[in-house]
Order: structure tokens, then sequence, then C-alpha cells
């Protein structure tokens, strides 16, 4: 018999690769997703093909009267650009939107799994990351809805899980690039991409020395997939362990373009992580999941579709 999943946030860039991976794997999808910043043609190719899309908000009531096996929140804007622009829904939708999901769990006995993120650990004063550190983050910082947000949506998950037994999986996601990503996203990888491909400076804040590791869509998804599965309840760090100084990965994209841009340094963002790398320890012992993808296998793919 097939199973069901809901996935909020399926429109987007992490979310409409999940539905592929899912489709692929013959289950019965429903995406729920109000194209704030998730886009209708991320999916428009699995629509035909059983994929049911609900153009709605999880910050509002659920009117769902079918029952899903399978519950995936990865509801959330994720962009620098639009912790400025919106604020406050960002936090509501970590917090009531999730619980809107806890509770559809709760009701129907899903197993529920929330998309958590590397920046619970804020500016880490540890590295790399493993799931037992609790952070460095400021809560009056211009990331504060985002990181506060996902912070709650872990408690609340917590909650549900001890008090209302609910069947809960959380996924905390490192640096994740791919195809489907916004060009106006903001982040460091559409930004170098659509500055490079239009013969523009690269603009780097900092001096550059700031590192991250990059995960490719497909691997993440493997891994959200697998820990869904999985008996794991606690949170569970899903990245790449290849770690790379922001102006080197500036270097990499130019070279992938055979772009003649520059490198520009603007003045660093506030609370900007300065090193950002997870310790998959607990992904490769319980799911035997890690990052396949090379970065320049990964980063050709990327940008055949932002050329297209």
């Amino acid at each position: 018999m097939k199973k069901s999943a809901l996935v909020a946030g399926g429109a987007g860039f992490i979310g409409s690769h999940l539905v592929d991976h899912l489709t692929k794997r013959d289950y019965t999808v429903t995406v729920i997703d109000n194209l704030v910043t998730g886009q209708r043609k991320n999916i428009h190719h699995l629509l035909s093909n059983g994929v049911r899309l609900l153009e709605a908000d999880i910050n509002e009531p659920l009117n769902l009267s079918e029952k899903f096996d399978e519950i995936y929140n990865l509801a959330s804007p994720a962009s620098p650009v639009d912790f400025d622009t919106m604020p406050m829904f960002i936090l509501k939708t970590g917090v009531d939107g999730h619980r809107n999901l806890l509770d559809k769990a709760k009701a129907d006995g899903s197993r529920i799994l929330f998309a958590s993120t590397s920046e619970v650990y804020g500016d880490p004063l540890k590295h790399p990351q493993d799931e037992s550190y609790f952070g460095n983050v400021n809560c009056r910082g211009p990331r504060a809805c985002y990181d506060e947000a996902k912070r709650v949506g872990e408690t609340l998950t917590m909650i549900y899980q001890k008090h209302h037994q609910v069947d809960t999986r959380t996924v905390r996601i490192f640096n994740t690039y791919g195809p489907r990503m916004r060009l106006d996203d903001g982040r460091i990888v559409p930004n170098f991409f659509k500055q490079a491909l239009a013969g523009e400076p690269l603009t780097i804040h900092g001096d550059g020395e700031q590192t991250r590791s990059f995960c490719y869509v497909s691997d993440l998804v493997e891994g959200i997939f697998l820990t869904m599965q999985s008996d794991c309840t606690e949170p569970i760090n899903l990245g790449s362990v290849f770690e790379f100084k922001v102006k080197d990965f500036a270097s990499q994209v130019l070279k992938l373009t055979r772009s003649r841009s520059s490198l520009e340094f603007l003045p660093a963002r506030q609370d900007d992580p300065l090193q950002r790398r997870p310790d998959i320890s607990r992904a490769e012992t319980l799911l035997g999941w890690s990052p396949k993808v090379a970065l320049e296998d990964g980063l050709l793919k990327t940008l055949e579709y932002f050329s297209n």
C-alpha cells in the first residue's frame, strides 16, 4: 500500500526536491505552500503525476480531512533578505505554523519531521558543531527571527513528543545548494553565480576568511528521508564536512563560470558566523548517511540551472 506524505513548504527549494524524492519512492504526496518564497514552477512537472498542491498558509487552521503517514515541515523563508522584510511572518511560521502541523500529527497519529537549521548554533564557539552544542545565538540580532523560530520549533517538537506521544524527527540543515534556489535569494551560492554570470564583482561581506561547508541538495533530501525512516528522535545534523573559505569558494565560482569578475569586500554582516561545519557522526552512525556529490559536480549542475 502506498505511503502518504504532507510536505509543508514543498514548492520551495529544498521542499520541491524532497517531493521529487518521495514520488520516486511511490508516495502519494500533498504539498501545502503559500508561495511566499516557494514557486509553483518547482513542482509543475509533478502536478500531472499525482502530486497535489494546496496553496495555503500553515499559520492558519489546517482544513485537511485526510490523514498522512508522514508530515515534513520545511515551511519557512530562510534567506537573509527575508529576515529584514518579513521577520514576524518567519517567527510566526516557525512557532504557530509548526504547532498546527504538530496538532495534525497528534490527531492523526502521523510521524512528523521538523526541518531545523544550523542557525540554532548561531556564531559557534565550538567547531565543528555536534548536536549536543547549545549554540551562541543573539536573540536580538538581525537573524534572530529565523534562529529563534527554529529553536522554539525544536522545543515544540520535544514537548509534543514527550507530553503528547507524537512521533517526531528533527534535522538541522547546514548550507545547501543546487537547482531551484532563488536567484535573488541573498545567500552565497545564488549571489556569486548571479554576479559572475552578469560580469559584476562578487561581493563578500567581511574579509572572506569565514568558512562554510556546502551540501548538494540531492544528498540533503536523502538524509531527510532517511531520518524520517529512522528510530532517532534526537536532532540530526545534515551537511557537508568539507569546509571552504568564502573567498576561495568565490574563486571556484569564477573558474567554473569563466568570469572575469573581481572580488569586492564589504563590511561584515552582524552575527554572521565565522565558522560553520557540522559534525555528522550521528548521521553516519544511525543513518549510514554522508554526502556523495562532489562540490565541483554540484556547482556545475547549479550553473546549468542558473544559466538557463
